[in-house]
């Protein structure tokens, strides 16, 4: 956090943003979509996210640094509950919350959970109805879900799509009224703080997700150990997790195939998001429970 900063002019506004909801309602494709960037890994398997991810928007108006949280889910692990921990403790300090519903399906217990608790938070609420670009044939159910767990709270409703942008622009004035004044926290060139190992492990994992799908992601974790820097050169090494010895041979694929293919669509990326050569290095290694794992949970920054 930079605290030499120049006076901001008149009228600047700067506050934090908690984006929350339930696991693959969209939230890391939103957060994706406002900044006009990729600073959150994206897949169609629920929760993805598994780290908080602070993400700085920096315009004229002011700065928004939103909190993007792992999706709450019912957990049965180590892992799982600290996903939940992290993304239900991310409304303390905030100024304003972003509640992701996505209309196209029932809402769930998950839903009015975050509903329950944030009526009882003292911020500002938007309830953002994600995925506009679809039919909403459940947006009824989710109005109707906020008016048993309000009580009294306000809230401002929102369309957006985060695939086509709409929407976007009057979500960001809304979020915008709703911090208060005051000087900016980060440098305006700053996207993001998230560390540099943990964004390359979500990248290499965000690949094996879009290929395994449900095969088995959630066994799955990459733990950067090294990056050698070399001039222009990064030279990235990294272990990829996996629970039990079988399902080494998925990750690997057949003659190495999806290896391969892991290892050239991470090192394209990352070529791009730090703009240098990067040499990856990947090995599969079988560690049983990983994500029972405190030490391990701690050296993949979940801890």
């Amino acid at each position: 956090m930079n605290t030499d900063m120049q006076v901001p002019p008149e009228g600047f506004r700067c506050g934090m943003v908690a984006l929350v909801g339930r696991a693959n309602v969209g939230k890391s494709s939103l957060l994706n979509a406002i900044l006009g960037d990729k600073v959150s890994i994206v897949s169609p398997v629920a929760q993805t996210t598994r780290n908080m991810v602070r993400a700085v928007h920096t315009e004229a108006r002011g700065q928004l640094v939103f909190m993007d949280t792992p999706g709450v889910h019912k957990a049965t692990y180590d892992l799982g509950r600290i996903m939940n921990r992290t993304a239900r403790a991310s409304i303390a300090g905030a100024d304003a919350a972003l509640l992701v519903l996505d209309p196209s399906m029932p809402p769930r217990d998950e839903d009015e959970g975050w509903m329950r608790k944030l009526a009882r938070a003292e911020l500002n609420l938007v309830i953002v109805l994600n995925k506009r670009d679809l039919d909403w044939p459940y947006e009824q159910a989710c109005r109707a879900a906020w008016e048993r767990c309000r009580g009294e709270s306000p809230a401002l409703w929102m369309p957006v799509s985060a695939v086509n942008g709409s929407g976007l622009d009057e979500l960001l004035t809304t979020l915008f009224d709703a911090v208060p004044e005051g000087p900016a926290l980060f440098p305006e060139e700053m996207l993001t703080d998230f560390p540099r190992k943990l964004s390359i492990g979500d990248v290499i994992r965000e690949k094996y997700f879009k290929i395994l799908r449900d095969e088995l992601p959630h066994d799955l974790a990459v733990r950067v150990g090294e990056i050698v820097e070399a001039g222009e050169e990064w030279t990235v090494y990294a272990d990829v997790l996996v629970n039990r010895p079988t399902q080494k041979g998925i990750v690997i694929g057949e003659k190495g195939r999806l290896l391969r293919k892991v290892k050239r669509e991470a090192t394209h990326e990352l070529e791009q998001m730090f703009e240098r050569t990067i040499k990856l290095e990947l090995w599969i290694k079988v560690e049983k429970n990983w994500a029972k794992n405190h030490w391990i949970l701690k050296q993949l920054g979940y801890v």
